[in-house]
């Protein structure tokens, strides 16, 4: 059965953006929209909506507070509910406390997010609904020829708008938080090598947010595309070798593909997790940088007394 279910769809159908419906938006002379049009619905957008409805519908009911009459029942949570808890508090005090101190509780809202939105797009692309939806979309799309599904994460424009979003968040609120000072702790050193170091600090933010998009994306792609590589030795063995010999390797080819199947699931775990981390980390160098200088002083001043 799990064989079938691997073998009903390309891998390569998780990460393809199948695009349904484009719009116009002007001239085709640009790299952004070489065709003069923008995707307006694809499967990526599909799933990305699934996995926000998904998380506004379903997070709310596990962890709401019960009401049952007692105060020590009612407070501890249970079931799934007991779950999202766990990863909620590790994700405070571990992850984001360290890096954002006295800042956490106005973080962490958007570290939560960030982490579950990642983890359940990457979950979701792990399904091979694709050729169960196909009719679904052929009725408000007759010409598509694929339905959706697959990892959202798996597309570079996905992971680089996610990515922006944390640029962004990092920006704005070391300017919110420290004003200039954010702005002066780029021109380190001397008066005549701090513009040029302000500019590696500057290509070194945009290079987080780079590297944000490229880790996301190139891990979420590359379990798919060695699932389909694998898939493809059965009918090279079929041409190759006869009947039997192909169906030897093809029950190969379908253990190993579970296997690699259930080391993407860690992989989708992972991953959110790295992209959390580093978000609060990038986060949290750009809001506390007063406490750095205050480390600075309260070093400088012992030494200055010896």
């Amino acid at each position: 059965m799990t064989g079938g279910i691997l073998m009903a769809s390309s891998p390569l159908d998780h990460v393809f953006q199948w695009t349904y419906q484009k719009i116009p938006v002007g001239t085709s002379d640009n790299w952004f929209t070489p065709d003069g049009q923008i995707t307006l619905v694809s499967n990526h957008i599909i799933m990305q909506i699934i996995a926000a409805l998904v998380l506004i519908l379903l997070i709310p009911r596990f962890v709401r507070v019960r009401d049952t009459g007692d105060v020590v029942q009612d407070l501890t949570p249970r079931g799934f509910g007991n779950f999202i808890e766990v990863i909620c508090a590790y994700l405070r005090d571990e992850v984001a406390r360290p890096a954002l101190g006295e800042h956490t509780d106005r973080f962490v809202p958007y570290i939560w997010t960030a982490f579950f939105y990642i983890l359940t797009i990457n979950l979701l692309g792990l399904l091979p609904i694709e050729p169960f939806t196909r009719g679904l979309v052929q009725v408000v799309y007759p010409e598509a020829h694929h339905g959706f599904g697959g990892a959202a994460t798996g597309n570079i424009w996905v992971t680089g708008t996610l990515a922006v979003c944390t640029l962004v968040m990092t920006v704005v609120n070391g300017l919110r938080y420290n004003g200039f000072n954010y702005v002066r702790h780029f021109f380190q050193g001397p008066i005549f090598i701090a513009p040029l170091i302000a500019f590696l600090e500057v290509i070194g933010l945009l290079a987080k947010c780079f590297a944000l998009t490229v880790r996301l994306f190139a891990n979420m792609v590359a379990g798919h595309v060695l699932l389909a590589v694998l898939l493809s030795f059965i009918s090279i063995s079929y041409v190759a070798l006869g009947t039997v010999p192909a169906a030897g390797i093809g029950i190969l080819v379908v253990l190993a593909g579970v296997a690699f199947n259930l080391l993407e699931l860690f992989v989708a775990f992972l991953q959110a997790f790295i992209f959390t981390f580093l978000t609060a980390l990038f986060i949290g160098q750009a809001v506390v940088i007063h406490h750095e200088h205050g480390e600075e002083h309260a070093q400088a001043e012992p030494a200055a007394s010896h």
